[in-house]
């Protein structure tokens, strides 16, 4: 009986093609030659009867065929990779890898110490943190878990809450020296308050009180908008150019030391915005993901 997948480095020839946009991109990835790479997918071409690149001299894109082919493939490289990953830690002590997409807040202020006993407990798992501002496409990107902000879309995704991160208005001692304190909301018109501008939106994020019992959203508006990353209003309201709203978790520490942040207007606070970790129902998560799922929604709950 002759092997039936003989030809699987040809296909992964053809996916790193259209993942680096090119045959030189694919054989610097695959360590290989472009020659080799363009011999594979002829040879692919061949076996399938049909053609699945088109070439011009700019650029390199897929027939009809080609993305039919590759949408397959994919998925069929991602069951593999599941199946090898499901196994580990069956022996006993933990291994493996585990990709997790998180936003900057959280990236840099509430991971690193979700992280430390889990990586303590586990030497063996390793953990590849991608930290930006974007919601990333789990299964096509290869990613095992999400952190995201907000409330979850109906995008049959799994979500388990990690916490709903309470929110505070602040500003340095030396903008508040400067241009007094606010005392009500209304004050906030005659200040520089420093908005958001959400990357999903284009619009900018309000600001979330409470008063009396009823929930208040605050449009600010200002000369500066910050997009991109959020954790910019903190840095600008730190140099004392205006007032920002934030996560208690990101400006704890600074206002503890006082030197740095002052929370205003605290007789609104008390609203917040939920964190959630997602996964892909359909994907059979490794021992190392669900093991790092648990510790995360553990170690949330514990969270100063």
């Amino acid at each position: 009986m002759g092997r039936r997948f003989d030809h699987l480095a040809d296909v992964e020839a053809l996916v790193a093609v259209v993942d680096q946009g090119s045959l030189t991109a694919a054989a610097v990835a695959l360590s290989t030659t472009p020659s080799v790479i363009s011999r594979a997918i002829a040879r692919l071409e061949t076996r399938l009867g049909s053609q699945l690149l088109r070439r011009t001299t700019r650029r390199i894109g897929l027939t009809e065929a080609g993305r039919l082919y590759v949408e397959q493939a994919r998925t069929a490289f991602h069951l593999i990779d599941d199946a090898e990953r499901a196994v580990q830690g069956e022996a006993g002590t933990l291994t493996g890898q585990v990709r997790i997409s998180v936003p900057t807040t959280y990236g840099h202020y509430r991971l690193p110490w979700l992280l430390g006993d889990f990586l303590q407990r586990h030497p063996q798992v390793r953990v590849e943190v991608n930290i930006a501002n974007r919601n990333v496409d789990l299964v096509a990107e290869g990613f095992d878990l999400a952190i995201r902000l907000g409330a979850l879309p109906d995008s049959g995704l799994v979500g388990r809450t990690l916490e709903d991160a309470t929110l505070s208005v602040v500003a340095s001692p030396a903008y508040l020296a400067l241009h007094g304190t606010p005392q009500t909301l209304d004050d906030l018109a005659a200040h520089t308050c420093l908005p958001f501008v959400l990357p999903s939106s284009g619009r900018v994020a309000p600001w979330l009180f409470r008063a009396e019992g009823g929930d208040i959203e605050w449009m600010p508006a200002s000369r500066i908008a910050v997009s991109d990353d959020v954790l910019g209003v903190v840095s600008l309201a730190q140099a004392g150019v205006g007032l920002c709203q934030t996560y208690d978790f990101i400006i704890d520490a600074c206002t503890r030391r006082g030197a740095e942040l002052v929370r205003v207007l605290p007789q609104f606070g008390g609203r917040a915005r939920p964190f959630s970790l997602i996964y892909a129902p359909h994907r059979r998560l490794s021992a190392a993901s669900r093991a790092l799922i648990d510790a995360l929604v553990e170690g949330a709950a514990r969270a100063p």
